[in-house]
């Protein structure tokens, strides 16, 4: 049976085996700007889903060290510090920590032991797909070390089936192409098709967004599963607002792409707030106490527009600031306690994996 140990609170490379190689992938992690819930298979089964989302400069890292003197499995989460060892992959069993991980282990590990580290840069929780990035990041360095290399969207595809069918977390595909793929981009989902396509926007408009975007964390959100069954039960019970705000998302995430494309910022505001406006019709635990307390605290103070990241009920809220004035939302936000600014910088590229001796 696999032992966990709390807050073990590094991984000593030089206890694993000595010698050879370590194998470090990262992915970066995602923003969703329009369209979320619509890649989730409860919707796109029956109609195609559509997002627009963004990678930025927030990476999520897995370091692989093959063992191959022994069958041994070690892992170690430096967001959590927990620690988990193993005599073999055999030994390793779902029971709520670092699930993830195991389920990319007895995937992918060639055989041998292995010793696993992991960390991110963005917070547990924050609603920025920080697991599908870590399964990305995972898949892909085990993969390389197995000798099964693969292709971004291979990697996506692997990541998002063990969460869905292996692991039975609920959630859509946007995640995992995000991190795997990286860049600004318009995702169509078509049952469990999907499709990709980058958004060309100019240089002046990035840096518009780079500079007027700002992440606010507000504290991990603990009520992700609790929201997706709440919604995807109205679904199913086909209750007329969680519907209609479902289907409207997928038409606003087109007429983001467009304004994206058109750099109409004006349009972009008030689709990001419309946006908004349908997340909170889903479930009232959508608005946690913490994300109203920001969003009233900063009412006036130079922001244009706004809206929860992922599935909300806490974690990241995107806060678009009126021309010039983001120093304005910046001192608001820092007057509440609690509250943390994340960097907000564009990153063009997605699954990155490399080898080099240990050290």
């Amino acid at each position: 049976m696999a032992t966990d140990v709390l807050h073990r609170t590094y991984l000593d490379w030089n206890q694993t085996g000595g010698a050879g190689t370590i194998i470090r992938a990262r992915t970066p992690v995602r923003v969703d700007l329009a369209g979320g819930w619509t890649d989730v298979a409860e919707f796109a089964q029956e109609t195609p889903g559509a997002v627009v989302n963004f990678t930025i400069g927030l990476w999520t890292y897995a370091s692989v060290k093959p063992r191959p003197e022994s069958n041994e499995i070690e892992i170690f989460s430096a967001d959590f510090e927990e620690y988990v060892s193993a005599r073999d992959v055999g030994e390793l069993e779902y029971n709520g920590r670092v699930d993830l991980v195991k389920a990319a282990i007895r995937e992918l590990n060639g055989g041998t032991g292995l010793s696993i580290q992991t960390r991110s840069d963005a917070p547990p929780g924050s609603g920025l797909g920080t697991s599908a990035a870590l399964g990305v990041a995972l898949l892909g360095a085990l993969g390389h070390y197995a000798g099964r290399p693969l292709l971004d969207f291979e990697v996506a595809e692997l990541a998002s089936r063990l969460e869905r069918h292996e692991l039975g977390i609920k959630g859509g595909k946007q995640d995992h192409y995000a991190s795997a793929l990286g860049g600004l981009n318009f995702m169509e989902f078509y049952g469990e098709r999907v499709r990709t396509a980058r958004i060309p926007i100019s240089p002046a408009t990035q840096l518009y967004l780079e500079k007027h975007l700002m992440l606010v964390y507000t504290g991990r959100s603990r009520l992700s599963g609790d929201i997706h069954s709440h919604v995807w039960g109205g679904y199913a019970r086909k209750e007329p607002t969680v519907v209609g705000a479902i289907d409207r998302m997928k038409e606003l995430a087109r007429m983001t792409k467009d304004a994206l494309i058109a750099a109409n910022i004006r349009d972009l505001t008030e689709l990001v707030n419309e946006n908004w406006r349908c997340q909170q019709a889903l479930h009232p635990s959508v608005v946690s106490p913490d994300l109203k307390n920001l969003l009233d605290a900063v009412r006036g103070q130079g922001v244009a527009g706004a809206k929860a990241c992922g599935a909300g009920g806490g974690g990241c809220v995107l806060l678009l600031a009126e021309s010039d004035q983001e120093h304005r939302v910046r001192r608001a936000v820092e007057q509440i306690p609690g509250m943390t600014i994340l960097p907000v910088s564009f990153q063009s590229t997605g699954l990155t994996v490399t080898e080099c001796p240990a050290q």
